[in-house]
């Protein structure tokens, strides 16, 4: 059975990680006391002891958490549990197959893989998953409308006259060719980077309210927010920004979208090559780098004094990288008809990124988890809606030019396009929502031969713990890990608060025996 994580879970986890806090304080304090105390200045330190006070604040908080009633409604189970079967076949098998006629009394799903499983939103019920569902794809269309106003700025910001109307103390340097190209070229570029770093972070936190049982499905979920929201805002709110946000001529002309397509375009040529070199260059030099983890460590060790495991490894942020490749994609294939000086950068940008992620995932990053394939969905329909949008402003390129000829051939490459992705997701897409009998049969079969589906049986209640193994203390999970089933999760907490204000009490009795011994030292 599954436990629900609320108050108790949290109090549980706020006492495991202040106790590992007062066990480095107790070994700080034995090693003073190998030291010669009058190496000691006597001033330096404070006199009063904190540790009783911390003490008793546990046992205060211990006797009122623990006699909560909400801590004791945590105790119950949640509707929800993990089944383990004797075979992949009869799991597949069971996870296909209606439990109920009722639908919704019943609800089987394959489970994640054991380092995959998200357990904050196992307690979820079945019901409310839609509800989040719903209420996320709002919040997610409204931020998307919402960020509007930044790309509205930085594209105020790539004309001079607009400029100067905004910031009249800056007419004399606009006034000069040399800052004016800077400002307009590529300042509207670094602006938009800076406010797109915020949208990734926000995807998350919507992807995890959404209720995914797993850190995959979050993440694919995640990477197909921010992939819509950078298509968006990114490509079409720039590219029409000039008619689409002053006049909405688009929803009066829907017939006019590819000629108002090939005209707009290439209008953004120059600052869609200022993008690709500082979104996409840049953030190559600072993956290799690794900028962010580097100032988040110094922060959180020196500034902070945050002791972390040193065998704790990042996984691939698929969830950020992804979105960027398709979106540079979708610029490679439209931009190639009307503009197609950016294809250089854009190969450059594709062959360093080759070299830059491959190291990255050799060498640098660890796979937590498998994901089974569930991203390439996911591009193989962005890269088919790139070329179909790429033929609809070749449509609209060969309209403006009066040819019909090209202009029907178009119309044929399109309808094939679209064609050929209907064969591809007929074809292939079941590949990756669920598993083949032949193919579990197979791991089942060879499992039996070899003698392993003993030791796998053995391993499943440890391998899927709700409680995952060395958390905050090893990441690495070379600790064996705790049992799924809690025969008493109030008793477990109570002993644990109890070790922990022994702990207390042991260190405070080691600090007034340091202070004692200075003291005496000082009175000799």
């Amino acid at each position: 059975m599954i436990f629900r994580k609320g108050h108790f879970q949290k109090f549980v986890d706020r006492a495991e990680r202040a106790y590992r806090k007062f066990v480095r304080v107790r070994l700080s304090v034995s090693e003073r006391h190998g030291r010669s105390n009058m190496s000691r200045c006597g001033v330096c330190g404070v006199r009063a002891s904190s540790f009783q006070l911390y003490r008793n604040k546990f046992i205060e908080a211990k006797k009122s958490d623990l006699t909560n009633p909400e801590v004791v409604e945590a105790q119950k189970n949640c509707p929800g549990a993990l089944v383990f079967f004797k075979t992949r076949y009869a799991a597949v098998v069971a996870s296909r197959v209606l439990q109920s006629s009722n639908p919704m009394l019943w609800v089987t799903d394959l489970a994640p893989e054991p380092r995959d499983v998200y357990w904050s939103n196992l307690w979820i019920p079945y019901r409310q998953i839609w509800l989040r569902k719903l209420a996320t794809l709002a919040a997610s269309v409204v931020f998307m409308f919402v960020f509007i106003i930044p790309v509205a700025f930085v594209q105020s910001m790539m004309q001079v006259e607009q400029l100067k109307r905004m910031f009249p103390s800056l007419t004399g340097i606009l006034n000069k060719s040399f800052f004016a190209r800077v400002i307009t070229g590529y300042l509207p570029s670094v602006t938009l980077l800076l406010s797109l770093y915020t949208v990734p972070p926000l995807m998350m936190l919507f992807s995890s309210i959404e209720g995914s049982i797993s850190r995959s499905g979050r993440k694919r979920s995640a990477c197909l927010k921010i992939l819509l929201f950078n298509i968006w805002n990114v490509f079409f709110v720039n590219v029409l920004s000039g008619s689409v946000i002053n006049q909405f001529n688009v929803f009066s002309r829907p017939k006019d979208m590819p000629t108002m397509l090939a005209q707009l375009v290439p209008k953004q040529a120059t600052f869609f090559i200022t993008y690709v070199l500082t979104s996409g260059w840049a953030s190559l030099c600072s993956e290799i780098l690794q900028v962010y983890n580097l100032v988040y460590n110094f922060f959180s060790r020196f500034i902070c004094c945050c002791h972390q495991n040193t065998e704790y490894v990042y996984s691939f942020p698929y969830h950020t990288e992804v979105p960027k490749i398709l979106l540079f994609n979708l610029l490679g294939f439209t931009f190639s008809i009307m503009a197609p000086l950016i294809l250089p950068f854009l190969l450059v940008y594709f062959c360093l990124g080759y070299l830059v992620y491959r190291n990255q995932i050799l060498n640098v990053y660890y796979p937590k988890y498998e994901m089974g394939g569930k991203l390439w969905p996911i591009m193989h329909n962005t890269i088919v809606f790139s070329l179909v949008l790429t033929q609809v402003i070749a449509l609209g390129v060969f309209t403006i030019k009066h040819s019909p000829v090209a202009a029907g051939f178009t119309i044929l490459l399109l309808v094939g396009t679209v064609l050929f992705n209907e064969y591809c997701r007929h074809r292939f897409s079941r590949i990756f929502e669920a598993y083949s009998a032949q193919d579990v049969i197979e791991l089942d079969r060879d499992d039996e031969q070899s003698g392993r589906m003993q030791e796998i049986h053995q391993h499943l209640l440890d391998a899927y713990s709700q409680t995952p193994p060395g958390e905050g203390s090893s990441r690495g999970g070379s600790q064996v890990p705790i049992e799924l089933i809690m025969e008493d999760p109030a008793q477990e907490a109570s002993e644990s608060s109890q070790e922990l204000c022994d702990t207390v009490q042991e260190v405070s009795e080691a600090h007034d025996h340091d202070h004692i011994v200075e003291d005496k030292a000082h009175s000799v």
